[in-house]
């Protein structure tokens, strides 16, 4: 039941009364989840929802009611109250805490203040559904069975009142408020992986200049991924929904995954969607992107809300042609400086191979000092295009004298490739798109902005600018090292047409199980001081991208292959 009162706040949209919990536990958690509407439910905020139903018994002494859903036109606020009570002839509002209480200078109970807040809020509604005074709300902490009381008194009136109005301001503005100097608020926060508190503390703790390699002592950014992603190649397969799993149907039988398990539903070719299965998928926040039979990216959809000031920041930052070359620097310089690397890490003790390839090596080294200094995004994409062409022109001599011919390249060939070799690299390129695609649009940015590349095709400009971040860890890599360990088949991994080589469908399965399993290796970040998986190294990218016109620059793009 909901019950509103006499109209007088009503050009704001209403407020939840837990916005307000979080608001004077972290403005920054407030902006996030109230603002962008980015909400995180871990372990502990699901216990804290059951924890009423779990552990509060029934009064059977005095009436009570329980979940009781209120709302106010005139503070502009609405909630549901965990219980209500009579005592004494009053009503007397009920919070219930999973953690402990404060305490005063005699050790007595106290509320914390976000706590307090909260329940101020609740009792100033209930006088409005019942028309009666509530002077007094108890919170209890089950963490130490205390129980701390709050007067409804004018103080607690006015002290709601400011924290609606700091609410409604932060609510009309753009640029996010500064992360929390109290450290130990994160540490419990389910928003820190997508705040990052701790790589802002590092900056601030350098003196806001990026030369310093020093790691942040703890980090919340979580270091595994948490499900798995579901890649249907079978031509004729049909994905449905059964309760809340998703089940793939195929010649060879039927498939059921609880949809917790996964992450991303991603289509081969002509597999069928039911909208049971889309709706599934929306409700449950897995996206589902659709690769052509060749493996190129085609579509994705998320049910990411909009997030306008996420947008209108990202606008405003690559709008100006400084900002765009300064990323663009660090990208590029990135790329070429991670290729360098990877060549003269697999000649480190083959001498014949380092002395062949050493003009290359020579040229590579030439652009990477030169990225850091170009004048112009033009001169950048040049020195780009020269490292790669030296790059892969060294690349074939990586491979083993067991490798077979059909196997070795013949120089770079795409749209479509010419030989075996390029069709394995622009499949797995395909991969690492739609990999990057996926957390750019789970972060909630704008993929047709980007800053390196121009919008010339259907591809979004931002998924191809952060692709150059990973093709050689994530792609090149773990590919050669499977190419030398003769994993790939010939005649039956390949299907060629005239001059043009795709894979076949046992091809495309053992490339997506390589990319898979490359995903799951861990690689330090210089920057969290710990290792990570890759799959969530791209997304920590992206966050620290956002990072760079939020406030916070000088992180992005500053891992390299050891």
């Amino acid at each position: 039941m909901i019950v509103s009162s006499t109209a007088d706040r009503s050009i704001d949209p209403p407020l939840r009364v837990m916005a307000l919990h979080a608001l004077l536990y972290c403005e920054r958690l407030f902006y996030l989840e109230e603002v962008e509407e980015i909400r995180v439910a871990d372990a502990n905020v699901y216990a804290g929802r059951r924890l009423h139903d779990d552990v509060a018994g029934l009064d059977d002494e005095t009436p009570e009611k329980r979940s009781l859903e209120l709302s106010s036109d005139q503070w502009g606020l609405f909630g549901k109250v965990d219980a209500v009570r009579r005592r004494d002839g009053k009503w007397v509002v009920y919070e219930h805490k999973r953690g402990r209480c404060r305490r005063g200078d005699n050790k007595e109970p106290l509320a914390w203040d976000s706590d307090r807040i909260q329940a101020v809020a609740y009792a100033v509604l209930l006088e409005e559904h019942f028309g009666e005074s509530v002077p007094e709300a108890r919170i209890r902490y089950h963490a130490d069975k205390a129980t701390a009381f709050v007067q409804i008194d004018q103080q607690a009136r006015d002290d709601l009142r400011t924290a609606v109005t700091r609410a409604d301001h932060l609510r009309n503005t753009v640029g996010r408020p500064a992360v929390t100097e109290n450290e130990r608020l994160c540490t419990r926060c389910s928003l820190a992986p997508v705040c990052l508190p701790e790589e802002e503390r590092l900056l601030e703790n350098r003196g806001e200049t990026a030369s310093d390699t020093s790691s942040p002592e703890a980090g919340a950014y979580p270091s595994n991924r948490e499900r798995q992603t579901l890649h249907v190649t079978a031509q004729k397969a049909y994905v449905t929904r059964r309760g809340e799993s998703l089940v793939v149907k195929t010649e060879e039988g039927d498939q059921v995954l609880p949809i917790e398990q996964v992450d991303t539903l991603v289509i081969h070719g002509h597999g069928q969607v039911t909208t049971q299965a889309i709706h599934l998928c929306a409700w449950k926040g897995v996206g589902i992107e659709w690769m052509s039979y060749g493996g190129r990216f085609t579509a994705g959809l998320t049910n990411s809300p909009g997030r306008v000031q996420q947008r209108i920041r990202q606008y405003r930052a690559l709008a100006r042609p400084d900002n765009c070359l300064r990323l663009a620097k660090a990208l590029v310089h990135c790329k070429i400086e991670n290729q360098l690397k990877y060549l003269l890490r697999s000649t480190r003790s083959e001498a014949a191979k380092r002395e062949q390839i050493q003009p290359s090596i020579d040229r590579i080294r030439e652009c990477v000092k030169k990225s850091s200094s170009s004048p112009s995004l033009e001169t950048l994409r040049g020195l780009e295009g020269m490292a790669a062409k030296q790059y892969f022109a060294a690349l074939p001599v990586l491979l083993g004298q067991s490798v077979p011919d059909e196997l070795r390249p013949t120089g770079r060939t795409r749209r479509p490739p010419t030989d075996r070799f390029n069709a394995l690299l622009s499949y797995g390129y395909s991969l690492i798109q739609a990999t990057v695609h996926r957390s750019i649009t789970e972060v909630g940015l704008e993929a047709s902005l980007g800053f390196l590349h121009q919008p010339r095709s259907a591809a979004h400009p931002l998924v191809l600018d952060l692709m150059e971040l990973f093709r050689t860890s994530l792609w090149e890599v773990p590919l050669i090292g499977s190419v030398n360990r003769l994993q790939w088949k010939t005649d039956e991994d390949f299907s060629i047409a005239g001059a043009q080589v795709w894979l076949s469908q046992e091809g495309r399965k053992k490339a997506i199980g390589l990319f898979e399993q490359r995903l799951q290796e861990s690689y330090k970040h210089p920057l969290m001081g710990k290792s990570l998986t890759f799959a969530r190294l791209v997304e920590l990218e992206v966050r620290l991208l956002e990072k760079e016109w939020t406030e916070s620059p000088g992180l992005f793009a500053q891992w390299r292959l050891r």
